[in-house]
């Protein structure tokens, strides 16, 4: 607490480099690094789901998680191609 009085009072922070606006938190960077821990927590919280409240096992909690990203993948793979074949022409 003291070193932090000392830090207003002293006027120290006026020495310290603000931070870059990439790193800032309401950039672009940081709005996506967010997303991601949330998109995290989603996870977490459907596997907890379909284990607790479903009665599915771990392994098949994996399992449709592991399906969900293939089927994920391959529909952003069919749908950015047209995309980027279309861009580059």
């Amino acid at each position: 607490k003291t070193d932090f009085i000392n830090f207003i009072s002293d006027q120290e922070w006026k020495s310290i480099e603000p931070v870059s606006s990439w790193f800032g938190p309401s950039s672009f960077l940081m709005s996506s690094m967010s997303a991601l821990f949330q998109l995290s927590m989603w996870i977490r919280h459907c596997h907890g789901y379909l284990t607790g409240s479903v009665g599915i096992p771990v392994w098949g909690s994996y399992a449709i998680f592991a399906l969900a990203t293939l089927f994920s993948g391959l529909i952003l793979g069919l749908v950015s191609e047209p995309l980027e074949a279309e861009w580059l022409v």
